[in-house]
C-alpha cells in the first residue's frame, strides 16, 4: 500500500443505513447548510434506475454521480474505484472544485467492502482519506431490520457515528431499548437522535473518526477480499409513465397495497406527476408508513414524468404496475 501525507488527502464520508432510514434527508441537510467547501456526492441505488439524485438539493456547486445496476459493496465496486479516480484526476487538473466526498450507499449495502476500497486500492489510497462511516438507524423499524438483515447489523457494527431517526414515532422506552441494543453492537460509536436530518454537522464532517485498528479487531479479514451476497428474495423494479395520475386513485391504490404487502415493501420512493398540480410530488414510504409532499416546480426543459422505485421481498411487480396504470387520467380529461 502507498504511504501518503494525510493532510493532502480528500476526506470522504460513507453515509449508510438500511432502506428508508433517512440517509438522503441527512445528505440534503449537509448540501444545504454546510459551508465548509463544495461536496462531491456518489449516489448508489439498488436496481436498474435511481431516484435519489432527483430528490437531492442541487445549486450547481455539487458534483453528483449516480451508480445504479447493483450494490456498491459488490457488483459495482470497480465502478466506485473508477469514479473516485476520475474525480481526483479532474480535481487535480482544475476541472472540478470540491473539498470532500460523500458516498451514500444503497440501504442494502454492507459498508465493509466499501471502506475496504480506501485501503486496498493504491490509486484511491493516494488521493482519499476515509474520514468516517455515519450510519442512520430508523428507530421505528430497526428492531426488525437488525434481526432479519445482516446488512443492517454490519452498518451498525462499522459505524463511527450512529444517528437514530424517527425517534418521534416510538415511545421513550422503545428508543431506550434500541439505543441499548445499538450500544451493545457497537460500543465505540456515539449514538445521537436526528430529526429530519437536523444534527450538528461539525460532529459528522472532518472528524477523522474512522479507526482501522478498531475495525480489524472486530473484522480480522477486513483487508482481505470480502465476498458479499444479498438475499435473493429482495428485488427492485421501477414504474414510469408520462401520463398524469389521479391523486385520489393513487392514494387509494397505495393504501390497498400497503395494507396487503406493507411488511414486504422495504422501501418505495419516487416523483409523481399528479393531474392538476403544477409542482412535483415527492412520494416515499417504508413498510406501512408512507407519505407525499409537494416539491419544487417542474423545470422548463424537464420532462413531466412519474417514476417510482420499489424495493421489497417477492413483490408482485405486474400487479403494482397494472394498479398504477389504472390511476392514469383518462385522455379526455387531460389538459
Amino acid at each position: 500500500m502507498t504511504a501518503t501525507n494525510s493532510t493532502h488527502l480528500i476526506p470522504t464520508m460513507i453515509l449508510t443505513g438500511f432502506l428508508g432510514s433517512g440517509k438522503t434527508t441527512l445528505l440534503n441537510r449537509i448540501l444545504s447548510e454546510h459551508r465548509g467547501g463544495r461536496v462531491a456526492v456518489i449516489e448508489n441505488e439498488f436496481g436498474e434506475t435511481g431516484i435519489d439524485n432527483e430528490l437531492l438539493v442541487q445549486d450547481g456547486d455539487e458534483q453528483i454521480v449516480e451508480m445504479n445496476n447493483g450494490c456498491i459493496c459488490c457488483t459495482v465496486r470497480g465502478d466506485l474505484v473508477r469514479i473516485l479516480s476520475t474525480l481526483a484526476e479532474r480535481r487535480a487538473n482544475g476541472e472540478l472544485n470540491f473539498e470532500r466526498v460523500i458516498i451514500e450507499t444503497t440501504g442494502l449495502a454492507d459498508p465493509a467492502p466499501v471502506a475496504q476500497t480506501f485501503f486496498v486500492d493504491d490509486t484511491v489510497q493516494a488521493s482519499y482519506m476515509l474520514d468516517a462511516i455515519v450510519t442512520v438507524v430508523d428507530a421505528k423499524h430497526a428492531e426488525a431490520q437488525l434481526t432479519e438483515h445482516h446488512e443492517a447489523q454490519e452498518q451498525v457494527g462499522f459505524a463511527d457515528c450512529i444517528l437514530m431517526s424517527k425517534v418521534d414515532l416510538v415511545s421513550h422506552e422503545e428508543a431506550s431499548q434500541l439505543s441499548a441494543r445499538l450500544r451493545q453492537m457497537n460500543p465505540r460509536a456515539p449514538i445521537k437522535p436526528v430529526h429530519f436530518g437536523e444534527t450538528d454537522l461539525t460532529e459528522l464532517l472532518d472528524t477523522r473518526s474512522f479507526d482501522l485498528n478498531a475495525i480489524i479487531d472486530i473484522e480480522p479479514d477486513f483487508l482481505e477480499d470480502l465476498a458479499h451476497e444479498h438475499d435473493d428474495d429482495v428485488a427492485s423494479f421501477v414504474y414510469r409513465t408520462k401520463v398524469p395520475l389521479d391523486r385520489d386513485k393513487v392514494e387509494a391504490f397505495f393504501s390497498e397495497m400497503v395494507a396487503t404487502y406493507g411488511t414486504a415493501m422495504l422501501r418505495y420512493k419516487g416523483v409523481l406527476d399528479i393531474h392538476g398540480v403544477d409542482r412535483r410530488t415527492v412520494f416515499q414510504g417504508v413498510h406501512m408508513i408512507f407519505g407525499a409532499n409537494i416539491d419544487r416546480s417542474w423545470g422548463e426543459d424537464e420532462v413531466r414524468e412519474t417514476k417510482i422505485v420499489f424495493i421489497g421481498k417477492r413483490l408482485p411487480a405486474d400487479l403494482f404496475r397494472s394498479g398504477l396504470d389504472d390511476c392514469m387520467i383518462r385522455e379526455d380529461l387531460r389538459q
